[in-house]
């Protein structure tokens, strides 16, 4: 996985066969092979999840605009909520075992594809990233709650290698049997 930190902009490599790659920007989608070639093209994605429901059956262009809004999002919190934009308000803190961890919505702006607009960071203690809490528009709009852990330091910047995000209930618990996206990160360098 590769990001951008300064804009939103993505790729996945290998995506679907060793030679191929995806190519994530909010208005286009590819899948790429490694020597140039397009096999794929969507222009304005976004516009394909119009009436997605929780487990639509998602086409190779679909994961390739999940996987690029969603691991760039990831992977530049939380450096994204300082790009022009943005506001991010205090909200309450949420109590997590013995803890407490100091809350911030984030109002996304509409030139970002991410989740949804309105997303929830938690910090704990030490200011570390947490929770991220949001709803997946393009599943349609189910609420989860991403815990993030095992943090390290790559190039001087921390940030976590584990993140399990689960279905979040109206009381915002997370639903601990219904893990909804499970990912581990490893080899991570800036430059």
């Amino acid at each position: 996985m590769t990001v951008l930190l300064h804009e939103e902009h993505a790729s996945v490599r290998p995506f679907g066969a060793p030679d191929q790659k995806t190519d994530f920007t909010p208005g286009r989608v590819s899948i790429d092979k490694l020597d140039g070639p397009v096999v794929a093209v969507r222009e304005d994605p976004r516009s394909s999840f119009d009436g997605h429901v929780l487990e639509p059956p998602w086409d190779p262009l679909d994961r390739a605009y999940f996987n690029g809004y969603a691991l760039w999002t990831y992977l530049t919190t939380p450096f994204l909520l300082a790009m022009p934009g943005f506001t991010v308000t205090e909200i309450e803190p949420w109590r997590e075992g013995d803890e407490l961890w100091r809350g911030l919505r984030a109002t996304f702006p509409p030139e970002i594809a991410s989740h949804s607009t309105h997303q929830d960071f938690y910090f704990g203690p030490d200011r570390l990233l947490r929770r991220h809490d949001y709803h997946v528009d393009v599943a349609g709009g189910f609420a989860a709650a991403q815990y993030v852990y095992d943090c390290v330091e790559a190039d001087g910047v921390v940030l976590p290698t584990k993140r399990r995000a689960y279905r979040r209930h109206a009381n915002g618990h997370p639903i601990l049997d219904q893990v909804m996206v499970s990912i581990d990160l490893s080899d991570i360098h800036f430059s």
